[in-house]
């Protein structure tokens, strides 16, 4: 081949891929069916505000604060928000991050007082150049944006932590209880994926700590070519697996959101034999609405909306 016809056929085959990428970019229309899934049971409170959002037209970010954000403000919840168990000092704090389509990402870790960490962790994104902001200067950062100081330490939670500090003698459990993490991934109208996270973290943990829903890659991940992924469960082992960023890896290379969910729990069944009888849940929706959800052990629920539909569904799972 001569060096003429070498170029030409290269000009070639990069225009075609052009128009390719270009047909890529714009396959979706107003007319793809928006899907919202979130762990457990929570979306049911939770994933008709964001369906409304994006019902309406609206990003999937939004729609995924909007929904996160009626879970931390519920008492009743003791994972999320006001109402979480505090640490084994008393003290409430709590940690959360979004994603969005375009890769970026923000994430507020061990703040206290602050109600809605979700939205603070949105605006880390959009007002800093950071992507973590922690502690005092996390709170610091949600008074200077308009937030208030609140109580988030509730009577039951008060007393929860009282008798766990007469049973356990101020030592935390070995295996992470009430780590029901709210973790939202939404797909709108404009084939665009984005997701939210938040929790109060590992009831009555070591003054702070902090787990995977705070941390890109490992609590949330979005790739909008692909799809997104979201956590729930001991957190530690998510970080050390990467296990969001893992499953968006997966769908990458082919596989489905269920089986990248698998496949991720599978990683962890195969390196720590420790985390076995552990909760380690996933959810992932990929590009093209298609969901998947898969635990270690029995016991994980996700919540799926479409068409303004809430359905819970029980996760399967490896250790039968």
């Amino acid at each position: 081949m001569n060096r003429r016809k070498f170029i030409q056929q290269t000009l070639a085959a990069g225009a075609a891929l052009s128009v390719a990428n270009k047909l890529k970019a714009v396959s979706y229309t107003d007319t793809v069916n928006p899907v919202i899934i979130t762990t457990w049971n929570s979306g049911l409170k939770s994933n008709p505000v964001g369906w409304q959002v994006l019902a309406d037209g609206g990003r999937a970010l939004d729609a995924c604060e909007a929904g996160v954000k009626i879970v931390e403000a519920d008492p009743t919840d003791t994972s999320v928000g006001i109402g979480g168990f505090p640490d084994r000092d008393g003290h409430v704090t709590l940690d959360a991050c979004v994603m969005d389509e375009f890769g970026n990402c923000g994430s507020v870790v061990f703040i206290e007082d602050i109600l809605h960490p979700v939205s603070v962790a949105r605006l880390v994104m959009e007002k800093t150049p950071h992507v973590f902001l922690a502690g005092s200067g996390a709170q610091q950062f949600a008074l200077e944006n308009g937030f208030k100081k609140e109580n988030l330490l509730t009577d039951n939670a008060r007393n929860a932590w009282l008798k766990w500090k007469e049973e356990k003698n101020y030592i935390p459990s070995e295996h992470a209880p009430n780590h029901d993490t709210i973790g939202m991934i939404a797909l709108d109208k404009k084939g665009n994926l984005s997701g939210a996270c938040s929790t109060s973290g590992w009831a009555f943990k070591v003054r702070g700590r902090f787990g995977d829903s705070p941390v890109i890659g490992a609590g949330l991940f979005v790739d909008n070519e692909y799809g997104a992924a979201t956590a729930t469960g001991l957190g530690e082992v998510m970080i050390k697996i990467c296990g969001t960023h893992l499953i968006c890896e997966f769908m990458r290379m082919g596989q489905s959101p269920q089986q990248a969910c698998q496949n991720a729990v599978k990683r962890v069944y195969d390196k720590f034999p420790n985390y076995r009888k552990d909760q380690i849940c996933f959810i992932a929706l990929g590009k093209d609405g298609r969901h998947g959800a898969y635990s270690m052990t029995k016991g994980f629920q996700y919540t799926i909306t479409k068409e303004g539909e809430s359905v819970v569904i029980d996760s399967d799972y490896l250790v039968k």
